[in-house]
């Protein structure tokens, strides 16, 4: 053992130091399985179907590096989701669809966080469905063989989107019997205090502590399948039920609040809430105008001071895990009639449906515009001391006064928007060989995805306006304007109002809905021949020269409806979108040397394909160049070269032609507008007094957006309702284009029987890429750059004026801030895989086997414009640095097998490594100065996360399995502010680390 401990180690260190990845070379065999469960053959005819290639043939060698995931690791994993397998690949950018809380539940890929609209997602080697409505979700775990990851361009041979690579989904499709796979997990964490503790309990908010078990989720596929007719007949189908229970934020002494911080390095606090259960209150006009009020708990109709008790935790509900439930169902079918034909079809089939909780409130009146409530002075629901608190002189009348009022209704459900994803892909084709040296496949694909999103109710601004007009009839308090609509009285004016009938006549009818619905109609047809057969071979070579020739037509729809809810409240128009795309390709391999004294292997191959889109004047082309060189069978070198070529998606044509306005969200104004702002007054915090706050950008900055010297720093720029005027599209976009480079080496060493290495570089660069910038990227951008013209441009102002507002009727040709989705400069992706794989058999006592999967990133960013610096976000968040990417990651699992494979024990290391805020990375591109170097929260340290698993097989029928991810219980990093990072609101980020702790699973197969 002491010798190949040696290489092991001198292997790794020579790995490490030459930044090596490994990629595998053709399809691993998935290894015997305890409990004989059944499995799909990944052969064909003794064709190896490798992913990147049209091309079949024995003995296949990818050129391009693929990682594969097998259906024993994710067994060995307790996968519930497809998102769960994904998210422990380096080569992947990790998603949280599950701990998401504003997600709409479609689980979708991001190779090398390039984005989903740049990964290819298949199944058998054919699309899954349309770029805007994939769904990985559908596909059941217990049904997967395997996973193939090709990273780098692959447009040569599957068209547009495989500009960072693909992911294909190799299903078992071959089941004889029955088959009955059920897996069950929860999470079992310790809460002890972290650093949001101390901060939430000063805030009033309470804190978990102890041991809890909760987030169940439930995981049930039925597969039944047979053989007829001498086993030309196949056919097999399955149902799937998958269930996810809610793991509210405040569950987790780590979220028990929104930890934030005021500025850089500034104090600590945590988000507060103003809709609390006990009401806020505040009058804006007559004698008491600027005062805020609560209602007092005790349930007297009295008031006292907003604060801590009274303050309420916005996010304590909100989702750490979404409650969700989803069916899959599909079949299998082949018909063999004879080698030359085969006909072949397959459906999937799902719907899933989750949701996002928002506490039922009653909203601002800013949410509405700049009018405040009205209440009547002489409302019965108001004591005498609270009318005049209020109404000041004006008490006891019929006096209508402006007041503010926020009110949450604790006991009463929560709000939720609901989103029921559901769809359809169906596949039907035929194959076969012909001809000896010829085999061909035609296809055809159509998918369905459609999503039904139903929108939190919201509450009619007249209807709450009448709710608080109230008048004593006969003893009985009653709306002003009488019963006829079914108004019911709003009593703001007492703590923990839950009334069930007011909530009904202020919601009731207004969850406004919209439905999205994405079509692909694809048929693909292939023929791939071994001209060997014809003596087309070179004469240093055994294999002869192989040819692939295919042709493509593929459709995407887009059809956006709504109803007279949603449109009252957001606008818009229903509309359909649609693009269609004709393309040709050709593939060719060609083995120059094959197993000669000075090279085992030579190789090269090459692939070219037109594409011809009708949104597009131009025809457009991609290629790729590859080549294997093995100066002896244990090394070989490997490269390839890809021009990959993205078209806009139909959603991204719509973002860039389509002619919109609207406002800015939230409460923003000009940057260069002197403006006021409302805040508690330091000597009476029962008054909000307003304060002026200079402009944030610079006299040149303005200039550079076309503003007059002499109008800098007027409040007259200040828009209505602190909402500029929003331009959408007026941009062109045409198709990216992808230069992407992988180059490595493969050693299977002889003398060290079952182990296999591989390290592989990849370049990724994107010019013209596609993106959306939503006016804040042109306006935050024109600030930090001191006035570059690329981004400036975007603000247009009013000539006369300056002012960023305009009104849409009169489709203004200024007075606005545009943005749409356009081609930016550059984008890039570099980086090392690697790799490695060793089975040790231990004489009569088992085997050994280790797999190890890492990735180092070395580049990851754009170049916004030719006078920007490149931003490298590496190792970085924070700052514009979204992609989220250590520079390191690494998983490493070791699985031991007894000699009768009856049993397994596997442990896993996955190791995520240092992220780094992007001010503190020194690299002024990404705001790296010494000026803006954080001292606090600055860094995220390494990670390693220890998972443990075990199989035990009791006879061929039946397979118990039981898993600890997290074996630790480790706690998240915390991190203020999280959401500007992750877009979630948990003090941490929830795709990259297990956020909710120790995660308990037990499983078993039955085979029948």
């Amino acid at each position: 053992m002491r010798p190949i401990t040696t290489l092991l180690t001198t292997s790794c260190l020579v790995t490490l130091l030459a930044g090596t990845a490994q990629a595998q070379t053709g399809i691993p065999a998935d290894a015997p399985t305890p409990g004989g469960e059944p499995v799909a053959s990944t052969v064909e005819d003794d064709a190896i179907v490798v992913t990147g290639t049209r091309i079949r043939r024995p003995n296949a060698t990818s050129a391009a590096p693929i990682q594969s995931v097998t259906s024993e690791e994710i067994r060995l994993q307790a996968a519930v989701n497809i998102e769960d397998v994904l998210n422990r690949l380096p080569q992947i950018a990790p998603d949280a669809q599950q701990n998401y809380q504003d997600s709409d539940g479609r689980q979708r890929i991001k190779l090398r966080s390039l984005g989903f609209e740049r990964t290819l997602t298949l199944v058998d080697g054919l699309r899954l469905g349309t770029m805007n409505g994939v769904d990985a979700g559908m596909i059941p775990t217990a049904l997967v063989e395997r996973i193939d990851v090709l990273s780098g361009g692959a447009s040569s041979v599957y068209g547009s989107d495989a500009v960072a690579g693909v992911v294909n989904f190799i299903l078992k499709k071959d089941l004889e019997g029955i088959s009955l796979n059920a897996n069950y997990n929860f999470y079992n964490h310790d809460n002890k205090d972290t650093l949001v503790s101390p901060y939430a309990r000063a805030a009033g908010f309470p804190v978990p502590r102890g041991l809890t078990n909760d987030g169940a989720r439930k995981d049930l596929t039925l597969s039944a399948g047979t053989k007829l007719f001498d086993g030309a007949l196949s056919v097999m189908g399955f149902v799937n039920y998958r269930q996810s229970d809610l793991v509210p934020y405040d569950s987790r002494a780590s979220s028990a609040c929104q930890l934030v911080e005021a500025g850089i390095d500034g104090p600590l606090s945590c988000s507060v809430s103003t809709y609390t259960q006990y009401g806020y209150l505040s009058p804006r006009g007559g004698t008491q105008s600027g005062r805020v009020y609560a209602n007092n708990p005790n349930g007297t109709r009295t008031f006292v001071p907003f604060g801590v008790g009274i303050q309420a935790n916005p996010f304590d509900g909100y989702s750490y895990q979404r409650e969700s439930e989803r069916v899959n169902a599909g079949g299998f079918v082949t018909l063999k009639l004879s080698d030359a034909v085969e006909l072949y079809g397959n459906g999937l089939w799902f719907r899933d449906e989750s949701v996002n909780r928002f506490p039922a409130r009653v909203l601002s009146f800013t949410a509405y515009g700049n009018t405040p409530f009205n209440v009547n002075c002489n409302n019965p629901l108001m004591s005498a001391a609270q009318q005049t608190a209020i109404c000041g002189t004006a008490a006891g009348t019929s006096t209508l006064l402006p007041i503010e009022v926020r009110y949450r209704f604790n006991a009463l459900p929560y709000n939720d928007q609901t989103y029921v994803n559901q769809g359809f892909r169906g596949v039907g084709g035929v194959r076969g060989t012909f001809a000896d040296a010829w085999s061909y496949d035609i296809a055809g694909v159509y998918s369905r995805n459609q999503q039904d999103t139903q929108y939190a109710p919201f509450a009619p601004i007249d209807r709450i306006n009448r709710s608080l007009n109230v008048i004593n009839v006969g003893g009985t308090p009653t709306c002003a304007s009488g019963t006829a609509d079914g108004c019911v009285p709003f009593d703001a004016f007492s703590a923990n109002n839950n009334n069930q009938a007011l909530y009904n006549y202020l919601y009731a009818g207004r969850n406004g809905s919209e439905i999205g619905i994405g079509l692909l109609y694809d048929v693909v047809a292939s023929i791939s021949g071994d001209l060997g057969k014809y003596g087309v071979t070179s004469p240093l070579a055994e294999q002869g020269i192989a040819i692939a020739i295919g042709a493509e037509y593929r459709k995407d729809r887009y059809i956006g409806t709504a109803d007279s809810v949603f449109r009252e409240e957001n606008g818009g128009t229903d509309f359909q979108l649609r693009q269609s795309v004709k393309e040709a390709n050709v593939e060719v391999q060609v083995p120059l040397v094959e197993k000669q004294r000075w090279t085992h292997l030579l190789q090269i191959n090459g692939g070219y394909r037109l594409s011809k889109y009708d949104t597009n004047p131009d025809t457009f082309s991609t290629y790729k160049i590859e080549g294997l060189w093995a100066p002896v069978e244990d090394i070989t070198f490997r490269g390839a070269f890809n021009k990959a070529q993205r078209a806009p998606t139909v959603f991204e044509i719509r973002q860039a032609t389509q002619r919109q306005y609207g406002t800015q969200g939230g409460s923003q104004n000009d940057f260069c507008a002197t403006t006021t702002i409302q805040v508690p007054d330091p000597a009476d915090p029962t008054r909000v007094i307003t304060r002026t706050v200079a402009p944030r950008a610079s006299i040149d900055v303005c200039r550079a957006t076309g503003l007059a010297d002499s109008l800098y720093g007027s409040t007259t720029l200040n828009c209505p309702n602190n909402q500029c005027t929003v331009f959408t599209g007026g941009f062109t976009v045409d198709p990216e284009t992808a230069w992407t480079k992988t180059f490595g080496v493969v050693l299977k060493p002889r003398f060290l029987p079952g182990l296999t290495v591989s390290v592989d570089r990849f370049l990724i660069d994107i010019d013209d890429s596609i993106g959306f910038g939503d006016y804040s990227y042109w306006q935050e951008g024109c600030l930090t750059s001191g006035g570059d013209s690329y981004f400036c441009d975007k603000i247009v102002r009013a000539p006369t004026t300056g002012i960023l507002y305009s009104a849409p009727a009169t489709n203004p040709t200024s007075g606005y801030i545009q943005q749409g989705t356009t081609n930016t400069y550059k984008t890039k992706a570099h980086g090392w895989d690697f790799q490695g794989q060793y089975v040790l058999p231990i004489d009569r006592f088992g085997t050994l086997d280790w797999i190890f999967n890492g990735s180092l990133t070395t580049l990851a960013g754009n170049q916004e414009s030719p006078i920007r610096l490149e931003r490298n976000c590496a190792g970085l968040f924070g700052n514009g640095c979204g992609q989220l990417l250590p520079e390191w990651t690494h998983g490493l699992r070791t699985t031991y097998v007894t000699p009768d494979k009856a049993a397994s024990l596997s442990f896993n290391w996955r190791y995520v490594g240092a992220l780094t805020h992007a001010k503190n990375s020194g690299d002024p591109a990404v705001g790296g100065t010494a000026a803006d170097a954080r001292k606090t929260f600055y860094r995220f340290d390494p990670v390693s996360y220890f998972d443990l698993a075990a199989t035990f097989a009791v006879g061929r029928q039946f397979t118990l399995r039981f898993s600890a991810n997290n074996l630790l219980d480790k706690v998240p990093p915390i991190l203020p502010n999280s959401y500007d990072v992750s877009l979630a609101r948990n003090n941490t980020i929830p795709a990259r680390y297990d956020s909710l702790g120790r995660q308990i699973a037990i499983g078993a197969t039955v085979n029948f």
